[in-house]
C-alpha cells in the first residue's frame, strides 16, 4: 500500500496551491472535474483517488511535467553503471 505520509503530504501541497490561487473548494473542483467530496480526499491524502483526478489538477496547476519525471525512463541499473565507470564484469572461473 502506498505511504499514507507521502499522500498526505501531496494532498497538503495541492491544497497549498489551490488556496494560492484563492480559489475554494467548490471552483477548483469544478475546474478538475470532480466533486468536493472528491477534492476533499485528494487533499486529504486518500489513496482511492483515480490517478486521472490528480493528472486533471496537475494540467490546472501547470505542473505535468512533475508527472515526467516521476515516471522517467532512466534505467536506474544504466546509471549506476555510468556512475560507476563502466559495465559489469563477470568473475573469472576458476580452474581446478
Amino acid at each position: 500500500m502506498i505511504a499514507a505520509p507521502k499522500l498526505e503530504a501531496l494532498g497538503l501541497r495541492l491544497r497549498r496551491q489551490r488556496l494560492k490561487r484563492n480559489e475554494s473548494q467548490a471552483v477548483f473542483a469544478s475546474r478538475i472535474g470532480v466533486s468536493i467530496p472528491t477534492l476533499h480526499k485528494m487533499e486529504s491524502g486518500d489513496a482511492t483517488v483515480q490517478v486521472g483526478h490528480w493528472m486533471a489538477a496537475l494540467d490546472i496547476l501547470d505542473r505535468t511535467e512533475d508527472i515526467d519525471a516521476l515516471l522517467s525512463e532512466t534505467d536506474l541499473f544504466d546509471l549506476y553503471e555510468k556512475q560507476a565507470g563502466g559495465a559489469r564484469k563477470r568473475a573469472s572461473r576458476k580452474v581446478s
